[in-house]
């Protein structure tokens, strides 16, 4: 399978266009937050819809000093993964999602979930960021783009997948997480493509 985007390029920034937040002269600030034009072709006899992810693995495991004025993250510290998008379901006639098509900006407390035309958005990992901040906490659907630390030294990268499966629906509610679509799509999995890009606030981060 190949994926491809008109809004990304393989190993390049992200535009701040299909980003959450951006840098701005009295600190970082809301961006476009537009999800990204994706395509995929070449997909393997037998597949019945698609799923997508977009996975940021270089987020701090430790928060001391994330978002700290006079702070950095250090570039070593240990890593994990957040979750910015999951769609699944999406029809085996549908090969390309224009860009803005799952968000087209920012949505304090989160987008609705349920069933779309081109797929079902599943819930992202700024449910849990924001759970403590009374503006911003709910359900974050579908895609939400980067806000990495403004003071994170390390370069964050975000893996967007597509995934060739041979069913036309997974069993999931409206609020399954990327645990659950690992789950249900285990053994369903025909093919898949991936593109790394990548984004930072932080003016040094390598």
């Amino acid at each position: 399978m190949q994926l491809s985007s008109k809004s990304l390029a393989d190993g390049k920034p992200i535009p701040q266009t299909n980003a959450m937040g951006k840098p701005g002269a009295d600190g970082p600030q809301p961006a476009p937050n537009k999800s990204p034009h994706l395509a995929w072709s070449g997909a393997p006899s037998g597949t019945k819809s698609f799923a997508i992810t977009c996975i940021d693995i270089d987020v701090p495991t430790k928060p001391d000093d994330v978002n700290k004025q006079g702070r950095t993250v250090p570039y070593d510290l240990p890593r994990t993964e957040f979750v910015h998008w999951l769609l699944v379901n999406i029809p085996a006639s549908t090969t390309e999602l224009r860009e803005g098509q799952d968000a087209d900006g920012l949505t304090p407390k989160g987008k609705p979930g349920g069933a779309k035309p081109y797929g079902l958005p599943g819930v992202n990992d700024y449910t849990g960021w924001f759970a403590g901040d009374a503006n911003m906490a709910g359900t974050y659907h579908g895609y939400d783009g980067p806000w990495p630390p403004f003071n994170d030294e390390r370069l964050h990268h975000y893996v967007y997948t597509v995934y060739a499966l041979d069913v036309d629906k997974l069993d999931l509610s409206q609020d399954f997480t990327n645990a659950d679509f690992k789950r249900a799509s285990q053994g369903h999995v025909l093919g898949e493509a991936k593109l790394t890009a990548t984004y930072a606030i932080y003016p040094n981060a390598r």
